[in-house]
């Protein structure tokens, strides 16, 4: 798993010019801060190298960080005009 392969630059670039063409400004930044957030958390858990966590309880927490990306990205996309 490679976070370049979950968000490309093509997508961030969408992600961000959704975000600085919100007229709300606070809830853009708020937006902003929440996919920060949420793909901190991922690329973290993508670098993990942490020898006593296994393999499966790994693979659960990316997928769950996976989704949380996925469901930022699309509660940012739907300000998109």
């Amino acid at each position: 798993m490679n976070l370049k392969d979950l968000i490309d630059n093509q997508d961030m670039n969408k992600v961000m010019e959704v975000l600085e063409n919100m007229e709300d400004e606070q809830l853009s930044v708020e937006l902003l801060k929440k996919f920060n957030d949420r793909t901190k958390e991922l690329g973290e858990l993508i670098m993990n190298q942490d020898p006593k966590l296994d393999h499966g309880h790994w693979k659960a927490q990316c997928d769950d960080a996976k989704k949380a990306v996925e469901e930022v990205v699309k509660e940012i996309f739907s300000y998109q005009k």
